[in-house]
């Protein structure tokens, strides 16, 4: 008798997250648009991913790159307008394509309608739709830092108050204990349901509550300003807001994807947000894998607590809730450049993290110019950045001496705009992204590395991902078959098994430039057939090349 399976279209899917400033620009410009996008549908449905996550288009001053959003139901200009937002729906839809939308629920731009009126006067009817404070000893209301540095207090003299923003002075955090305020954000994801997009990606989800009263936090050091993630981080509390969201939005339609962006959930808590039964979320998240991202270039992956992590949440989640695979988005630097060796072997090791995490059990999502190994920039001046929490940074340090030279050797590798320089199309000018001037810099390797010179090429890092998607959608114990860790103890190799009935997978993967004896293996590897791998079949089943990676069918 068969296992169970609990199919859902979204527990199936492969997610591809656009970045709609840096993917396609149609106008000449310099920055990307709907219609660029819609321009390259066939190449994503080439591709075989099945849903695209656009990061925000709505109106934003671009303080935080559309994440500070200033009118929550019209398309930024740049961007385009809300027919191309249609005709790219409609577009996608025929394409087999679904969309989900960038939702940022915790804050607003400090330009959104609401904040305006908020920050009038005390006596204003949306006077408390943001959190405001007075201030304490003739300065903010506690010790607590924002995200991107600095004090999470900004003044308004029009208030003579303090109003709170987590993230960028110019994102006011919203105050969701103030009904009107949530149901005014239910009734605009209701807008955009009924207008026909397939879910949301829910930005910074976990902090939209607050520790009841917003205490000063302990303070050992004697610092301005102190971390403020336990007075904001998925704090006791929360599950009400979250239920309230889910209960008035997405439970109200059918199939509706959903992912909150979670930092602050561990294992432990996981349930309460993605279990089947609490009717919240599809999937998280989770924010225990980004810890073992560096800045430091020269350090080494940490392979063991990489085993530990994703192991946790697999097995964690197993028959509980579901997982999101990802190595790569808008915030992080790339893996090639990051995990991988970019310099000696940019397609092994390209491949090799691919395989690791896009077969685990979960819903794979692939960020734009990752099924290429688009790298890191190289950086050389701090004028060459664009982000708002590199510009503060750098700002800090060079308040308190450190100079040029020191910030770029902490920020280079590490940096957001790593991931946000334009897609690499061809090998013209600014890689086919755009006629004009491009808002950030393209990738001066743009000539090798890029689209067309990969689609052509079978070996590519862009043809192994199309066969990745292909071989999981074939298998279902690829799909929803359980994971096992082997060869946990390995230095070199990470593997696990998927198994479902009579059918089970092997994956491994060499994180390691040296070869890898793999003999210890408790899974029989002489019967085994490979069905793909990053480096062809070397007929050496016991030992793997530098990052070379398998995937091997062990069934009887």
């Amino acid at each position: 008798m068969g296992s169970t399976i609990e199919q859902a279209w979204w527990k199936e899917a492969v997610v591809y997250q656009v970045y709609p400033l840096s993917f396609q620009d149609s106008n000449g410009d310099g920055i990307g648009d709907l219609p660029g996008i819609i321009s390259r549908l066939d190449y994503l449905k080439m591709l075989g991913i099945n849903v695209i996550w656009l990061s925000p288009i709505f109106p934003s001053p671009n303080d935080d790159n559309g994440y500070d959003i200033s009118d929550y139901q019209a398309i930024m200009a740049e961007f385009g307008t809300m027919a191309d937002f249609d005709r790219l729906l409609e577009e996608a839809h025929a394409r087999g394509i679904r969309i989900l939308l960038d939702l940022v629920l915790n804050h607003t731009s400090d330009e959104h309608p609401w904040f305006q009126e908020s920050r009038q006067s005390r006596d204003n009817p949306k006077s408390d739709w943001y959190i405001w404070r007075d201030g304490k000893a003739g300065g903010p209301p506690n010790n607590w830092e924002s995200i991107f540095s600095g004090s999470a207090w900004r003044y308004y003299p029009e208030r003579d108050q303090y109003c709170l923003h987590l993230f960028s002075a110019r994102q006011p955090d919203l105050n969701w204990e103030n009904p009107e305020v949530r149901e005014a954000l239910y009734a605009m994801i209701r807008w955009w349901l009924d207008k026909g997009v397939d879910g949301f990606r829910i930005d910074a989800i976990t902090h939209i509550r607050k520790v009841p009263g917003m205490p000063d936090l302990p303070n050992p050091k004697g610092l301005s300003v102190v971390p403020s993630s336990a007075g904001h981080r998925n704090v006791e509390g929360i599950q009400e807001y979250v239920a309230d969201l889910c209960t008035n939005t997405f439970a109200r339609y059918k199939d509706v994807m959903t992912v909150g962006e979670a930092a602050g959930v561990d294992i432990h808590d996981a349930p309460n947000w993605v279990a089947a039964d609490q009717q919240k979320f599809n999937m998280i998240f989770q924010f225990e894998q980004l810890k073992l991202w560096g800045s430091d270039v020269d350090a080494d992956l940490d392979l063991p607590a990489l085993k530990k992590t994703l192991t946790r949440w697999q097995k964690g989640l197993e028959g509980q809730g579901w997982n999101a695979l990802f190595v790569e988005n808008h915030d992080i630097a790339r893996i090639v450049s990051t995990w991988g060796d970019a310099e000696n072997y940019w397609r092994e090791s390209a491949t090799a993290i691919a395989a690791l995490y896009f077969l685990m059990q979960g819903t794979p999502f692939i960020y734009q110019g990752q099924e290429l190994g688009m790298t890191n920039f190289p950086f050389e001046r701090l004028d060459q950045f664009d982000d708002v929490a590199v510009q503060n940074f750098a700002a800090a340090r060079l308040e308190e001496g450190w100079t040029e030279a020191e910030i770029l050797d902490h920020i280079r590798n590490s940096a957001r705009d790593n991931a946000r320089t334009p897609m690499q199309w061809d090998n013209t000018a600014n890689g086919g992204f755009t006629d004009g001037e491009p808002w950030l810099p393209t990738n001066p390797n743009y000539k090798t590395l890029n689209a067309a010179r990969q689609a052509r090429d079978p070996d590519s890092i862009l043809n192994f991902y199309r066969e990745l998607i292909r071989l999981r959608a074939a298998s279902p114990a690829l799909m929803h078959g359980t994971y096992d860790l082997v060869l946990e103890d390995h230095p070199q190799v990470y593997a696990y098994t998927r198994t479902l009935d009579n059918e089970q997978f092997l994956v491994v993967s060499n994180l390691s430039g040296e070869v890898a004896d793999i003999s210890a293996c408790e899974v029989a590897l002489t019967d085994a057939e490979q069905l793909l791998g990053n480096q062809g079949d070397n007929g050496e089943q016991l030992t793997l090349r530098p990052w070379e990676a398998r995937v091997l069918s062990c069934s009887s």
